[in-house]
C-alpha cells in the first residue's frame, strides 16, 4: 500500500515590509489542542476500538492483527474527530468527541495522522471509569496521558488509498438518512446475536422499538453487508445509550448498499459505514466520480469553525447544484472534506494533500480525460463512439456502454472511463 506524499503549504510569500524581512510560516500551531476528555473511559474504548478496524481485512478474516492502525485527527468546529478505514478499506469508523466531553482549548482548526502502537493501545484498554484522559493534539504528534501511562505518538504517511476511501465514504454517506433508532439495551441484543464470522447479507426493518431481520430488501430498509464486521464495536455496547441506522433510499429486491450505523455513547458518539460487500473496498465504489465533470472551484465554501455549506456557497457564487456537487467531489479527492450523517453535514479536514493528485486517486477520470484530448469521441445515433466501444442512453435516461468494465458492474461502482468521456466532453472538456 502506498503512502501519499505529503506537503506543506504556505498562505503567502515571504516579504520585504518597511524596515524588516517578514517570513511566512505555513500556519502551523504547536498543538491544536490540549485538554482533558470528561468521558474518559468511552472516549478510550472507542480509541481502542479505531484501532482495531484500521487493523481488520475482512476480505481475509484478520480481525485484530497488527496491520494500520493509523487514525486521522481533526480538531475543528470544537470537537475532535478521529477517522480511520479497515485495512481493506471496507469499512470506515469515526469517533466524535463532542463539546461536552472536552475540558480543554482547541486552539487551531488543523488535521494530523498517527499510528495506535501498542503501548498507546494498551494504555487506552485500561482507562477506568473515574480516570482522567488527556490529550496533546498538534500538527506532528499525538499524546495521551493516563493514570498508568504517558505515550507520544508522531505523525506517519497516510497511505492514498485511504484518501479515496474517505472520499468515496463522504459521498455514501451523503445518500444516507435516518431509518431506525434502537435503544441501547436492545442494540446490545442485537448486536451479540450477529455473527462473529463470515456470513450473509442482512436487511433489517424498523419494528418497534428494535428491527426486524430479513433476507431480502423492502422500501425503508437498511442492509448490513458482512454482518460480522460490526463485531468490533461490542466492546462500545455497555456505554451505548441509543443505536441509530443509516441508510440510502431503497425498493423490493434491491442489491445490497452501503449502510450506516451510530453509537450514541453520550457525549461520545462512533459511527460505522460498511461498504456493499467484505469483498468490496469504499476506495473503488466510484461514487463521486461523476460529479468530478461538472468540478467548480469553490473559493469561500468553508467556514471559520470548519464547516461546509454547499446551499450558501451555490447561492454566493451562483453555481448550480451540479457544480457544487463537483466541487465537493474535488475537495472531498483532496481530502478536504467528509461527511457527517448523523448531522446531515459535510465538514472540514487540513490533510495536507495537493488537489492535483486527482489523476492518482482517480485513474478511471484520468483515462477518461485523456480519451476527449485525443478526440476519441465521435456522436454516433443513440449515443456516441468512445475509442472501439459505444456509449449509449438507457430507457431511464442513464449512459451505458458495451465495455467489459460497464457489463460486469451496470454502473454499480461508478461510471466507466467511456461514460465519464462523454460526461466530460459534454461539461466542456478535461476536468
Amino acid at each position: 500500500m502506498t503512502a501519499g506524499i505529503q506537503e506543506v503549504v504556505y498562505r503567502r510569500p515571504s516579504a520585504l515590509a518597511g524596515d524588516g524581512l517578514v517570513l511566512e510560516t505555513a500556519g502551523r500551531h504547536a498543538s491544536y489542542f490540549t485538554g482533558f476528555l470528561t468521558a474518559a473511559r468511552p472516549a478510550a474504548m472507542g480509541l481502542a476500538t479505531l484501532a482495531d478496524v484500521a487493523a481488520a481485512d475482512f476480505r481475509r478474516d484478520q480481525i485484530g492483527t497488527r496491520g494500520l492502525r493509523d487514525p486521522v485527527v481533526t480538531c475543528a468546529q470544537e470537537r475532535l474527530r478521529f477517522e480511520t478505514l479497515s485495512g481493506c478499506c471496507g469499512l470506515y469508523a469515526r469517533l466524535d468527541v463532542l463539546p461536552a466531553a472536552l475540558d480543554g482549548e482547541i486552539r487551531a482548526r488543523g488535521t494530523t495522522n498517527v499510528d495506535v502502537n501498542p503501548p498507546l493501545y494498551t494504555a487506552l484498554t485500561q482507562v477506568g471509569g473515574g480516570d482522567r484522559l488527556r490529550l496533546t493534539i498538534g500538527p506532528d504528534e499525538l499524546a495521551v496521558t493516563t493514570r498508568n501511562a504517558h505515550v507520544v505518538e508522531k505523525r506517519v504517511p497516510l497511505p492514498e488509498r485511504w484518501l479515496r476511501g474517505l472520499a468515496e465514504a463522504g459521498f455514501l454517506a451523503a445518500g444516507f438518512d435516518l431509518r431506525a433508532e434502537i435503544p441501547g439495551g436492545h442494540a446490545a441484543a442485537l448486536l451479540h446475536r450477529l455473527p462473529a464470522h463470515r456470513g450473509d447479507d442482512r436487511w433489517f426493518v424498523p419494528a418497534g422499538r428494535s428491527v426486524r431481520a430479513t433476507s431480502v430488501a423492502a422500501p425503508g430498509a437498511v442492509c448490513l453487508a458482512g454482518a460480522h464486521r460490526l463485531s468490533l464495536v461490542r466492546p462500545l455496547l455497555p456505554f451505548t445509550r441509543t443505536l441509530r441506522l443509516y441508510g440510502p433510499p431503497v425498493a423490493a429486491g434491491s442489491a445490497p448498499t452501503a449502510s450506516g450505523w451510530e453509537f450514541d455513547l453520550g457525549a461520545v458518539r462512533f459511527s460505522v459505514l460498511l461498504s456493499p460487500g467484505i469483498n468490496r473496498g469504499l476506495s473503488g465504489e466510484g461514487g463521486l466520480l461523476p460529479h468530478l465533470a461538472a468540478a467548480d472551484p469553490l473559493a469561500d465554501e468553508l467556514g471559520g469553525d470548519g464547516t461546509v455549506d454547499p446551499a450558501a456557497s451555490a447561492n454566493s457564487e451562483g453555481l448550480s447544484g451540479a457544480q457544487v456537487r463537483g466541487a465537493l467531489a474535488a475537495l472531498a479527492t483532496s481530502g478536504t472534506v467528509g461527511y457527517d450523517w448523523s448531522e446531515a453535514g459535510w465538514f472540514h479536514r487540513e490533510l495536507p494533500y495537493r488537489p492535483d493528485l486527482l489523476a492518482v486517486a482517480h485513474p478511471r477520470h484520468a483515462a477518461a480525460r485523456a480519451l476527449v484530448a485525443a478526440g476519441e469521441i465521435e456522436p454516433v445515433a443513440g449515443g456516441y463512439r468512445v475509442g472501439t466501444r459505444l456509449v449509449h442512453r438507457g430507457a431511464d435516461g442513464t449512459w451505458g456502454c458495451t465495455c467489459p468494465w460497464w457489463s460486469e458492474r451496470y454502473g454499480r461502482r461508478g461510471p466507466c472511463k467511456h461514460v465519464l468521456a462523454v460526461s466530460l466532453l459534454a461539461a466542456g472538456g478535461p476536468a
